[in-house]
């Protein structure tokens, strides 16, 4: 086992590029020093050239420096984790499908702009990355388009977002054939999504599979660029289309029989959540339009 203390006066060594020097910043004997390098190189091979200007890291040298400051940063984020008693400071982790997420990262960096302290770590991903993200831990909090049945999870409703039929301003969708001849544009969850608003907007129609696509696009934010072109239409959750930048471009038709996802908060059932994603939740729970109330 590397000792932590050999570990610090090496990053000291490297850092300064002399055993004296390194003696005065770690407090320590020249003999000291000398001896705790060569408790590190008997357990891994040469780690440095000591010559008359200086020192010189040998490969071995530059990887163990490497993991020096990876056990550094590692040391750095444990205590993010366990200092969950302030509400306002350290790491906020925290992943979403990206419509939901179009909308809520302007409210994070609102409240990070509030709390300098706070530092926003927020990724888009599907329902699948999500629920990857909170089980290892890598995300904190994650929002999710159905409630897991996992045990591992807890989940809270959050918000309800309906599906819509989104078209060219100007275009009319009064029937199949004007979405034939409109075309569709595609995305990744955009057949499966459409499928399931057009089921019940136009019962009885063909299906999606028949319907002209006019281009596919995997980036949430730009699948309503061709649209506003007139090049096609799509469909998309709400909040994809009022965070669109060019909003006036586009259009929503009502259906007569809306489609409406739940969103769920979700985290580790096991642990408690730190102090920062209990109020980043309440936080976003207040700002957001049409958030359900906690609990339900």
């Amino acid at each position: 086992m590397l000792h932590p203390h050999w570990l610090e006066t090496f990053v000291a060594l490297a850092e300064t590029g002399s055993f004296t020097r390194a003696a005065d910043k770690r407090s320590l004997t020249q003999a000291a020093v000398s001896q705790h390098v060569r408790q590190l190189e008997q357990a891994l091979g040469p780690l440095l050239i000591r010559r008359p200007r200086g020192i010189e890291l040998t490969p071995a040298g530059h990887a163990l420096l490497g993991y020096c400051a990876e056990m550094e940063q590692a040391g750095h984020r444990l205590q993010c984790w366990l200092s969950d008693t302030e509400p306002t400071r350290g790491e906020l982790t925290l992943i979403t499908p990206g419509s939901i997420g179009l909308a809520l990262y302007p409210l994070l960096l609102d409240l990070q702009a509030a709390h300098p302290g706070l530092r926003v770590r927020h990724r888009f991903g599907p329902d699948s990355e999500v629920l990857e993200s909170v089980l290892s831990r890598s995300a904190e909090l994650g929002l999710m388009t159905y409630r897991p049945e996992d045990a591992r999870l807890a989940a809270s409703a959050f918000v309800e977002e309906p599906l819509e039929l989104v078209l060219p301003r100007g275009a009319v969708a009064d029937c199949w054939e004007d979405l034939v001849a409109l075309g569709f544009i595609d995305h990744p969850d955009g057949q499966a999504m459409a499928t399931r608003l057009l089921s019940r907007h136009f019962p009885g129609n063909p299906g999606v599979g028949g319907l002209p696509q006019h281009g596919y696009v995997n980036q949430i934010g730009l699948i309503l660029e061709p649209v506003a072109r007139g090049l096609g239409f799509t469909v998309l959750p709400r909040y994809a289309r009022q965070a669109f930048a060019q909003a006036e471009a586009v259009r929503a038709t009502e259906c007569a029989v809306p489609v409406m996802d739940t969103l769920w908060f979700v985290h580790r059932a096991e642990w408690s959540l730190t102090a920062r994603a209990e109020h980043a939740m309440a936080y976003l729970r207040e700002r957001m339009p049409g958030a359900l109330a906690a609990g339900l």
